[in-house]
């Protein structure tokens, strides 16, 4: 066995150094495939290489369609440490997306997995039942709301078919089987068959995981094999990564393998103890193993969770689930079902109410090893100091951002404004971006914040009081912590005195027109000239240096200002600039940008926005300073550390 685990390593090993991700399609493809997923107006497609189609048309699962188009990349993140699509897709050996000019359905795939599959999707429809589509297919159509709650409750693992349902499923086979033939064996072979039939339907790593190792296990006992369960996890861990190693990018392989690999290695503390106390040391375990995958996905957890755990394992696994099956048998048990789920949303949402959420930072491959190798001693030899050592260690990464070193990042929120300045232990958010038709204070900022281990603002500057530089400021100062508002100068505008309202409610400070802003050693400069007639030319203008490197941030300030600032400040070779109004023709005049010789400069700009930002006049008067995009580069980042200034731009 070890010879075997061995081999596979090394296997692996050149897998890895010699991984080709590179696809057989070109520039322009004509294509047929087969429709298996759907999900956000994206079809996925079974061809001669998986692909992906952004369609607003309408195909069902099993739809063989033609396509004629572009072949692109997949979108990535834009935004540092958020969810990272492209990844996600590789984790599927998707390669590239098509941007179709044509497209048609020619048939319908009639092979035997896709005809099980399509009468299944027609007898879930005709039930109409989210939760039926979820726990049976693992089609996740549960109100965002309610499956909020189950995310902070920690049990959202529950509602992804994994180890815990193929084995109800696999257990209710067998003791049907069981009665009907003597031979196990033949319980066993019908039972793996129908497994790998389900597998291939779902496809989804977790079953894949949990499937085989059943079918594993299944052999291991028919041929009295003295093999550890822990060993056959391990040669099929290392067999599916053979297979693509980029399965390490689904959160679903992390979560099934390695709370597995704990729960299987360290059984025997399960022994002789009863149903309650298993249930929450499995809980507790599972927990744990699960801490770091979560902060890295959610950057957040509650420590509740393995309490709760206690109590709705059992309610979904021994009844909820259970009867989900016998209600996909027989509908008229529907009514019964609804009332389950009905008690098991209230009771989620009310318990959700009582969370107790701890924010912490992404955290890096050094700081996983460490955290894993800590809780295999704590569970091996169950020592009290492990104990202390593993508790100084989640301390340390709950408050490591402390230690962080000055960092402005410049975020991709569009055509809009939107940038974060960690001075140590300080943070300051200038402006907060805008869209009417997507909300980036969920999706993009208060992610980001807690990704950073940041859990308040002490300042949220507003250069101006426009839609793109202040659209999310309401919604940000409702969901996340923040002492100190500052306005620009000039008369509030309806936005502003929206916002000032909610300021006063929660009773947070605000200021405007200021001078300066002293922070700990350092200074936050406002170059104020004078009032305005325009928003625009009334933006905070801020100038600051950090570690001895030189920061100007312009706001939408046009040409007349600059002007004024020219005339009032002796400003020269400016580090890094935040290009003004978006590098609109109105801002950035050549005579400002040669006297401030900016060395790095960002533009912060929606992809093919409607106004032409940034103008070619502009690009062209910063020809001489090295220029990043948001629309093209993403997120920016400036690091200073050791009084080295490095730059990561979140394009790739």
């Amino acid at each position: 066995m070890k010879k075997l685990k061995i081999v596979l390593l090394f296997s692996l090993i050149i897998r890895i150094i010699f991984i080709n991700n590179s696809s057989i399609y070109k520039d322009y493809e004509i294509i047929e495939g087969t429709v298996y997923k759907i999900t956000n107006s994206y079809l996925y497609l079974n061809s001669k290489e998986d692909i992906i189609v952004k369609t607003k048309e309408v195909y069902n699962i099993g739809d063989v369609l033609k396509i004629e188009g572009t072949i692109l990349e997949p979108p990535t993140n834009k935004v540092f440490n958020l969810f990272n699509y492209k990844k996600y897709l590789l984790s599927k050996k998707i390669y590239k997306q098509i941007i179709p000019e044509k497209i048609a359905k020619i048939g319908e795939d009639t092979s035997f997995i896709y005809k099980i599959k399509k009468k299944l999707l027609n007898r879930l429809e005709s039930i109409n039942n989210s939760y039926l589509n979820t726990l049976i297919l693992a089609d996740n159509k549960i109100d965002d709301k309610i499956y909020e709650s189950y995310k902070i409750n920690g049990i959202t693992h529950l509602f992804c078919i994994s180890g815990m349902h193929i084995g109800i499923f696999s257990f209710i086979l067998l003791f049907i089987l069981n009665i009907i033939f003597k031979d196990k064996r033949i319980s066993y072979l019908i039972t793996s068959i129908l497994l790998v039939i389900y597998m291939l339907i779902i496809n989804t790593v977790s079953v894949i995981r949990s499937v085989l190792i059943f079918i594993l296990i299944c052999i291991k006992k028919i041929l009295s094999l003295s093999i550890e369960t822990i060993d056959l996890l391990e040669l099929l861990l290392i067999t599916l990564l053979i297979i693509n190693p980029y399965y390490i990018y689904d959160s679903g392989f992390l979560y099934s393998f390695s709370i597995s690999y704990f729960l299987i290695r360290f059984n025997y503390l399960f022994d002789d103890k009863n149903y309650i106390y298993k249930v929450f040391l499995i809980s507790l375990i599972s927990f744990l193993v699960s801490i770091p995958i979560t902060i890295n996905n959610n950057f957040e957890i509650n420590i509740l969770s393995p309490l709760l755990n206690i109590f709705y394992v059992p309610l979904i696994s021994i009844i909820i689930f259970p009867i989900s099956l016998l209600t996909f048998i027989i509908p008229k048990l529907l009514v019964v079902f609804k009332y389950l789920v009905l008690f098991l949303e209230k009771t989620s949402i009310y318990l959700a109410k009582l969370k107790l959420v701890l924010v912490f930072p992404k955290l890096n491959i050094y700081l996983l090893i460490i955290y894993y190798i800590l809780l295999f001693l704590i569970l091996k030899r169950r020592k009290k100091y492990y104990y202390l050592i593993y508790l100084i260690f989640i301390l340390i990464i709950y408050n490591i951002h402390i230690f962080n070193n000055y960092q402005v990042t410049f975020l991709d929120v569009g055509q809009g404004d939107n940038y974060l300045l960690e001075l140590k232990n300080k943070t300051i958010l200038i402006d907060t971006g805008g869209n009417y038709n997507y909300t980036y204070y969920d999706n993009v900022i208060i992610p980001f914040l807690k990704s950073r281990g940041i859990r308040k603002l002490n300042y949220l500057i507003l250069s101006h009081g426009d839609f793109d530089h202040m659209g999310e400021a309401i919604n940000l100062v409702n969901s996340f912590k923040v002492e100190k508002v500052i306005f620009n100068c000039g008369e509030y505008n309806d936005l502003e005195k929206e916002l000032i309202e909610v300021l006063d409610k929660k009773k947070i400070k605000y200021y405007s027109c200021i001078k300066e802003l002293n922070i700990d050693k350092n200074k936050l400069h406002f170059l104020q000239t004078k009032e305005y007639d325009n928003e625009n030319d009334n933006s905070n203008v801020i100038y600051t240096k950090l570690n001895g490197y030189k920061f100007m941030f312009m706001g939408d300030a046009g040409i007349e200002k600059e002007k004024d600032i020219l005339d009032k400040y002796n400003l020269s070779n400016i580090d890094v600039l935040k290009v003004g109004h978006h590098g609109s023709r109105t801002s950035s005049s050549k005579e400002f940008i040669d006297e401030i010789n900016p060395k790095y400069s960002i533009i912060s700009v929606g992809k093919n926005n409607r106004y032409g930002h940034p103008n070619k006049e502009v690009l062209e008067n910063l020809e001489d300073s090295k220029i990043y995009r948001t629309d093209e580069d993403g997120s920016i980042m400036f690091k200073i550390k050791n009084n080295k200034l490095k730059i990561e731009a979140c394009s790739s």
